[in-house]
This record gives C-alpha cells, structure tokens and sequence, in this order.
C-alpha cells in the first residue's frame, strides 16, 4: 500500500516532503492564526499533528467545521520540523477532506475521561482510544511472537478441535453444542435422545486443546496449539472469561526440568519483545495504568526463575507475619494472594512452584512416587500471580487408569487417550498460557475484559 501509516511518518526526516495522511480527528483546536487536529490512523499510540494556517485554514472552512472529534479524514501537505514537545515533525496542511463525519451530539468518544465500564458497554468504538488501541497492538504482537518463539525452535503448529466430546480438566464447566430443539424437549418433559443430536453424543466446547496435541506431540515431537477456548463458570471477576486463547506447547521426551525450561524461555521471549517493539505503548501504560511497569518487566529478563515446592511453598505461607484472608494449609489450592506474596515477598521474583497435591490438579499429571503429589509447575510472578500452568503428563497406561477412576471419569470417552499410552508411550510435558493473562501481565491492565476485543463472560455476549 502506498499510503504511509502514522509509525511509518513519525521515522521520516522533516524535509518538506508532500504526504496525504488518512485517519481519524482525536482533537481539533482552533486560534486566531491557526486551526490544529490532530490525527491518528491506530499504527502507533502519537497522533500527528496536521497545522492549517490562516490560509489554509480559509480555504478548508468547510471542511474543517464538519471535522470534529472521531471523523475519518484525508489531510495533504508538506512535512516539516514541529515546534511542538512530544513530536519530532507535524503536517503542514494544504488541503482537507472529510471522509465520514460524526456528529459531536452523538459521538460517544468526546475529549474527556471515560470510565472502563463505560468503554464497554462501546466495545466496538473502545478501540479508537489510547488505551484500547494500546492494548491492541501489544496484543498483536504478542500474538505473532508467540508464533516466532516456537517455529524458531522447530515446533509444529497444530489446529486442535472447537467441538469435543472430552473433558479435559474434568470439571464439567464446558458449554454444549446441540442441535435437538431443547425448548420443544422442555415442554414435553422428555430427556433428550442425543443418538439423534448432530454428532450422536453429547458435545461440548472445548475448554482446552492439550489432550488433542498430545496425540500430534507423540508423532511429531514438539507441537503446539494456540486458538480460543471455553469455560462455562458462572465467575464474574477480573481474571475470568468465558471464551479466550491459550497457548499449549507439548513436548515429547520431556520432563518436569525441561518444561519449566521452556516456559522460563517462552515468558523472557515473550516480554524481551513487547519492551523492544512496543516500547511506546508499554510506555503509556506505565504512566497512566500501573506505574512501574517498566522497570518490573525488566527484572523479568534480569535472572534465572526461582524454584519452590509447594509443600515448601505452604511452609513459607504459614510462617508470614501477617495473616491472609484464606489460611494456608497443605492441599490448599493456593490463592492468588498467596501467589503473590511468595513470588513478591520470598522469592523475589518470578517462581515456580512444583509437587502439587493430586487431589487440586488434573487427572493427566504423572504421579510422583510418594503417591500424594504430582509432578505439576506452575510459574509466579510478581504483582500478578499465576501465570503459566503445566506437568508432566502421566504416560503410564495403568497409573493414567488408576487416576481416572478416583477422579470418577467414564474410560470409555478416552480410549483414544489411553490408546497413546498402549503404543509406543513416551515421557511428555506440557503448559498452557492464557493469551489474556499474558496481555494483563505486559500491559499492566487490571481487568481481563479490557484485553479482548470483545469479552464474553455470564450475561455477557453483546457485539
């Protein structure tokens, strides 16, 4: 494309060269001598700013009183050195024209402060303000990184199913797929006849792709699968959706060791891109949304992770000199102010925490030898908690077994599963990362409704 984006203009010297700039008006500010907008087209979080002089200003009259805050423009002129802090040249305009108008009566992005539930009940204008378009770069790039980090170390992207029939986390929060006509079976009080549905079984959303990839993980070695998933908690806050992305890598002939290996590698990659190439945006953040961010992400990249039981962990817990709002006990699934508190407070840093309980982790964990924990890690890190979740996988046909029946899963829904473990089984380990999460933690963002582009969540599924 020809026309040059706003990033692409803001790294061009100021020699007087002609432009036509295309974007949206964010402020239009009028004196005696001049008439200023300022325009931005979404590349980069700075707007430029596009100067009509008194002639100009003339000449465009017209033009200019339809341009008000949120229409999309056309502005020519010449590039030129800025007098103004904050911005290296600026548009001296030449000519105008409007594209779309939008009329300040309605238009609901006027110049002033506007509150996050306000911005989304605007999901679909929320983008055309700093901090959404902000957030949608990042996530941007974070996406595409995700994808570098993996194919540079010879993974095999994999495309798991939507539609299930398994249960991966065993929780039974998943959302049906049918096509029986549920109403006409609630009047007739009859139970549903699913050998008729669509696919002869019930079926769900997934809730996550792992068991999926690991079919492909004992076939081609290293795999990973990065698409939507879905849960059905009736959870409102800040840290749950109903539909988001995860990111699950699956390594064969690994264990423990090498998965936490990988995952320290995948976050420091992970947050080493966004400080280089969203350094703009990450900047804005840690000024006007979590100060510190910055520099708290830097000490991400600073040292190795540290390492901690979970019976360690709850040890720790139990000796804090201030009480928590849930009492640590061992086979407590930690909360996220314990999270917090060991990551920030004793190690300092990021942690993972390893040897989990069997009984708060899922039935596919390889169980330790002491026959009460499995050989689980999760990762911490400072002023978020929780951030990545994984294990070994249990690969021992008749353990996996043993783990199903005391967990009260039908074996008959996972012969395939178990049909890994027959053939040619291999020690594997795996995590998964919720895309979300990531954004959250990079951008500092405290709600995870703001790092979508449109939430779902109960009664939410608006747009």
């Amino acid at each position: 494309m020809k026309l040059p984006t706003l990033k692409e203009i803001s790294a061009l010297p100021p020699d007087g060269r002609s432009l036509t700039v295309k974007g949206w008006v964010r402020t239009k500010r009028e004196t005696k001598a001049a008439v200023f907008l300022e325009v931005n087209d979404g590349s980069r979080l700075g707007n430029l700013q596009c100067v009509f002089d008194e002639a100009a200003a003339a000449a465009a009259a017209s033009e200019l009183a339809r341009a008000g805050t949120g229409a999309s423009v056309a502005v020519e002129g010449s590039l030129v050195a800025s007098p103004a802090a904050g911005q290296s040249v600026e548009l001296r305009a030449s000519s105008l024209r409007v594209i779309g108008e939008a009329s300040p009566e309605s238009y609901p992005l006027q110049k002033k402060a506007h509150s996050m539930e306000f911005l989304r009940e605007i999901a679909h204008l929320r983008p055309r303000t700093n901090t959404f378009g902000a957030v949608a770069r990042v996530r941007n790039r974070m996406a595409f990184a995700i994808h570098e980090f993996f194919q540079a170390r010879g993974f095999q992207y994999v495309h798991t199913p939507l539609i299930t029939a398994s249960d991966c986390e065993g929780a039974g929060a998943m959302f049906q797929v049918t096509t029986l006509d549920l109403e006409r079976l609630g009047k007739s009080g009859r139970s549903p006849d699913y050998g008729k549905d669509f696919f002869g079984k019930p079926a769900f959303l997934t809730v996550s792709g792992q068991l999926n990839v690991e079919t492909y993980c004992e076939a081609l070695g290293r795999v990973y699968t990065f698409g939507p998933t879905f849960r059905a908690e009736n959870s409102n806050t800040s840290r749950h959706l109903s539909e988001f992305w995860m990111i699950e890598p699956e390594v064969a002939f690994a264990e423990l060791a090498d998965n936490m290996e990988l995952a320290e590698d995948f976050l420091k990659h992970l947050v080493k891109t966004a400080l280089a190439d969203c350094a703009e945006d990450l900047g804005f953040f840690d000024q006007r949304v979590e100060k510190g961010l910055v520099e708290s992400l830097e000490k991400v990249l600073a040292r190795k992770f540290a390492h901690m039981t979970y019976t360690e962990a709850v040890a720790e817990l139990e000796k804090a000199p201030a009480p928590f709002e849930v009492k640590p006990y061992w086979g407590l699934d930690l909360q996220s102010e314990h999270e917090k508190y060991l990551c920030e407070k004793i190690a300092g840093g990021p942690l993972f925490l390893t040897d989990y309980p069997k009984e708060i982790k899922s039935f596919y964990m390889k169980r330790n030898a002491d026959g009460k924990t499995v050989r689980a890690m999760d990762l911490l890190v400072p002023r978020f908690g929780e951030i990545v979740g994984g294990s070994e996988r249990e690969d021992r046909l008749e353990v996996l077994r043993e783990l199903m029946a005391e967990k009260k899963m039908d074996e008959s829904s996972y012969g395939w599963y178990l049909d890994l473990r027959r053939f040619g089984t291999t020690p594997h380990a795996g995590f998964g990362l919720g895309f979300e999460r990531l954004v959250m933690y990079v951008t500092g963002m405290a709600n995870i409704r703001d790092v979508i582009p449109f939430p779902r969540a109960p009664k939410l599924a608006d747009f």
